[in-house]
């Protein structure tokens, strides 16, 4: 088992890319605290691990909130110990372009994609460099690589996570901490739900020169990688899961 007594702690751990690396987690061994901010998804997803053989417990909260992130860590340092794996996945992805979003849709997006890596860094630092090290992972995109027409506030706040990733990185390397961020392309998630099959498929023809959809199974694997002492020496680093769409131009 590659992460056998490790502490995992998955913000959006209700469902999709979350959901998949807590079960990928807890089959390599790791106590696995299950964040999201509607309790019955956390729930579902902690029951299955424990149903498996597995230790996980289910936590609210709402990651953009500094007290909710502060009761997250804390929880979960009392009934798994202090965790030395965030994946800092929790995200939405709203549409528009700044001329057609309120200032009230910026915010929203900006707190939960990027300043929740803050604050759930913020707090697990402490605990991790009192370990002797620990890992964080967080889920960027390739819009953060590239920006995308009408998703102004996303693009942002995804290039934030890429640049904050490689500054913990830098910051606590000394500390053995390593940081790493994910940029998944079109991934068939419940985020993606409302994108309709007949335009999805039409933009991965476009724009995916590998053929098919892109599971959260194969995101959660790559998460495994990274967090695993096989990736031991890799850090501040951008691993793109995209079927070939950021090698360049394609049609």
């Amino acid at each position: 088992m590659k992460l056998r007594g490790q502490v995992a702690l998955v913000t959006g751990g209700g469902s999709g890319i979350g959901a998949a690396s807590c079960f990928a987690f807890a089959r390599e061994g790791a106590r696995v605290a299950v964040a999201n901010r509607t309790l019955s998804k956390a729930e579902a997803v902690a029951r299955r691990i424990e149903a498996d053989g597995g230790r996980a417990i289910a936590i609210q909260a709402d990651v953009a909130q500094s007290a909710d992130v502060a009761r997250m860590i804390e929880r979960t340092a009392a009934e798994l110990g202090a965790p030395s794996l965030l994946f800092n996945n929790a995200g939405v992805s709203p549409a528009g372009r700044i001329t057609d979003i309120s200032e009230a849709e910026w915010d929203r997006c900006l707190n939960i994609d990027l300043k929740s890596v803050f604050l759930s860094a913020r707090c697990a630092l402490p605990l991790m460099i009192e370990a002797g090290g620990g890992v964080i992972l967080n889920t960027a995109g390739t819009f953060g690589l590239r920006a995308a027409s009408n998703k102004a506030a996303y693009s942002v706040a995804k290039a934030g996570v890429i640049n904050l990733s490689r500054s913990i990185a830098l910051d606590y390397a000394r500390d053995n901490i390593r940081s790493n961020a994910i940029c998944p392309g079109y991934i068939d998630t419940p985020l993606n739900g409302s994108f309709p099959p007949a335009a999805r498929d039409a933009f991965l023809y476009q724009h995916q020169p590998l053929r098919g959809l892109i599971s959260a199974d194969e995101v959660a694997e790559l998460a495994v990688y990274l967090a695993s002492d096989a990736a031991k020496m890799i850090t501040g680093q951008i691993f793109v899961l995209d079927g070939g769409q950021q090698a360049g131009l394609f049609a």
